[in-house]
C-alpha cells in the first residue's frame, strides 16, 4: 500500500501540558498514555492502545467492565460521565477507599 503510515498504536502528540512517562494526556479528541516526559508544547510519543495503571479518583469503587473517563480537569480518570471524556474500560475491581486511587484501564482507541 503506498498511503499505509504506520499500525497507529502510538503517536506523537504535542503536550498539552507537562507530562511524566505514564501519565494520561488528551490532544482534541485524542487520549493516550505519555511514553516519556515532555514539557508544554514538546513532542511526546503517546500509546493509544493497551492496557494500563491510571490515577483515578480515590472513594471511587470501580467494577470490571465499567466505562472510564478522562477528566482533563483534574488529570485523573472516573466513571463518572458528565463533562468528561470516555476512554476504555475497567479490566480489574478497584476498592473505594481514599487510597485507591490507581486503575486499570484498557484504552479504547477507537473514534
Amino acid at each position: 500500500m503506498k498511503n499505509y503510515v504506520q499500525p497507529g498504536n502510538t503517536i506523537t502528540l504535542t503536550a498539552p501540558y507537562a507530562v511524566a512517562s505514564g501519565d494520561g494526556l488528551f490532544v482534541g479528541s485524542i487520549f493516550g498514555i505519555a511514553a516519556g516526559a515532555a514539557a508544554l508544547g514538546e513532542p511526546v510519543e503517546t500509546a493509544l492502545v493497551g492496557i494500563f495503571d491510571i490515577t483515578k479518583v480515590g472513594s471511587q469503587a470501580w467494577t470490571v467492565g465499567a466505562k472510564v473517563y478522562w477528566d482533563d480537569t483534574n488529570k485523573r480518570c472516573t466513571t463518572v460521565a458528565t463533562d468528561n471524556t470516555l476512554i476504555g474500560v475497567a479490566v480489574e475491581a478497584v476498592a473505594s477507599g481514599a487510597g485507591d486511587t490507581i486503575g486499570r484501564v484498557r484504552l479504547n482507541a477507537a473514534f
